[in-house]
């Protein structure tokens, strides 16, 4: 059997991590297995399927670096074929017309709901041979459901689930207006495209009985479900944009890699042995349903920062600057303009003390941009007072020959012995002077990056502040 996976998501304005991870395991699933992976747009919702929100979804897509093999296809490009199977079912019998009004079908809910029943259809369409007298209005399609018997999913994460056929009621599968509803459509879909195995969330877990049954009585065979746990945020209630990222560009914009993301979605739900850092290679290696954990996932923030550093730290240094240039960009920086320094060095000393690329950005904005003031806190500290340091960093760094890291930290050495200070009580002033803050690499490394003249001017810069602060305060 060829293996042919389906993420198949609704067009809501952006695509859901729960939503991702389960595009996730579906294209690991197939890549595993040598299938095939499609994704499907479930766009019958005519006023949320904008163009929009449809682009969102391939972008988090693209983003994520899931390709497909076939798509997207859009529902809304199938009803003449929906339309082909409605008759046929109608021709055959296992589907007919129902004229109940709305009003009816009111009264009828709450009449089971008084006797404490469970609201469903009572079939009073399912035998007629011609309208009813008080048929009022074109009439919606129902499923003939079986009433007697048992439908059985063998679900691969859930187990054996059965269910009472007499408790399923006859499921409208196209409305008055003609539009199919999506347990049809989808059922349509997967049986069009081959589906061999459907793997999404527990919350559709009921809707895998009608849909087999609606599939059987096409005389399909039903694909094997997998329905995955949700996944709940940090205080183990349902996921909301309230109560964390719901949006996978939205960890984009917090300054995360895909990569990180990535791997933080396969292991919410999923497992092998205790690993926790895998390459893509590895999880389409040892990724299998029988893994998946029975019970829902809850984030956990510091675990993706972990993770995130950790890629940052070991993807190759070109890769990573491609995101962290569209964080730059987004702070108003042009990482490629004359007199900046190279991106890649920019990583190379920001990396170990980055969780994020927002972070790294942030950090790294003096290197592009002379910082407007100073850190009151620091300044005040590290600055006032400093001007005859300051004045020595300036003449011993402007005689240097060479601009490097070394040649640099022997300047700044040198002032320190020359003066019987520690190398504290010249560093941080310096460090001060260049970067606005207390915080930035090892200072020989920093004004290695920042270049000759950046670091001059800013240093004569600092000791103009130094000088005017000690004439106020006089």
């Amino acid at each position: 059997m060829t293996v042919i996976t389906r993420f198949a998501p609704s067009p809501t304005g952006y695509l859901h991590i729960g939503g991702a991870r389960t595009a996730l395991f579906c294209w690991l699933y197939a890549r595993r297995h040598g299938g095939r992976f499609v994704l499907r747009i479930e766009d019958t919702d005519l006023e949320r399927s904008t163009p929009e929100a449809i682009n969102a979804i391939l972008e988090g897509m693209s983003w994520l670096g899931l390709d497909y093999d076939e798509g997207p296809l859009y529902q809304t490009h199938r009803f003449e074929r929906y339309q082909a199977v409605i008759d046929r079912m109608l021709e055959e019998g296992t589907a007919y017309r129902c004229y109940c009004s709305r009003e009816r079908l009111d009264a009828l809910r709450a009449e089971q709901q008084a006797r404490k029943e469970k609201p469903r259809y009572d079939g009073r369409c399912r035998d007629l041979t011609e309208p009813p007298a008080d048929a009022d209005g074109p009439p919606v399609i129902r499923f003939r459901q079986p009433t007697e018997g048992r439908t059985v999913v063998n679900d691969q994460v859930k187990g054996r689930v059965v269910f009472d056929n007499s408790q399923l009621d006859d499921l409208i599968i196209a409305r008055a207006d003609g539009s199919p509803t999506y347990n049809f459509v989808v059922v349509v879909d997967d049986m069009d495209m081959n589906i061999s195995h459907v793997i999404r969330g527990d919350d559709h877990l009921n809707n895998s009985a009608r849909q087999s049954n609606i599939l059987k009585a096409l005389g399909v065979e039903p694909p094997v479900y997998a329905h995955v746990p949700m996944i709940l945020d940090e205080a183990g209630k349902k996921l909301s944009k309230r109560t964390g990222a719901a949006s996978v560009m939205e960890y984009r914009d917090a300054g995360y890699l895909p990569e990180a993301v990535i791997n933080y979605l396969v292991r919410l739900g999923w497992a092998h042995g205790d690993q926790e850092v895998f390459t893509l290679d590895e999880m389409v290696e040892h990724f299998d349903i029988a893994d998946i954990n029975h019970s829902a996932s809850s984030l956990n923030p510091s675990k993706l920062d972990w993770l995130n550093q950790h890629y940052i730290k070991t993807l190759p240094v070109a890769h990573v600057a491609r995101h962290l240039a569209w964080h730059l960009g987004a702070l108003g920086i042009d990482p490629a303009g004359d007199s900046t320094p190279d991106i890649e060095a920019v990583i190379a000393a920001q990396a170990e003390r980055s969780k994020t690329l927002v972070e790294m950005a942030e950090n790294s904005r003096f290197f592009y941009h002379e910082p407007r003031e100073y850190d009151d806190k620091a300044a005040r500290k590290h600055l006032k007072g400093a001007e005859a340091v300051l004045a020595a960093l300036h003449d011993a760094l402007e005689a240097l020959e060479h601009w490097s890291a070394e040649d640099v930290h022997r300047a700044i050495t040198g002032v320190a012995e020359e003066n019987e200070l520690k190398m504290g009580k010249v560093a941080q002033p310096l460090r001060v002077a260049v970067s606005g803050g207390p915080i930035s690499p090892p200072i020989d490394v920093t004004l290695e990056l920042l270049g000759r003249e950046a670091t001059l001017r800013r240093l004569q810069r600092a000791r103009e502040w130094a000088v005017q602060e000690a004439t106020l305060g006089a």
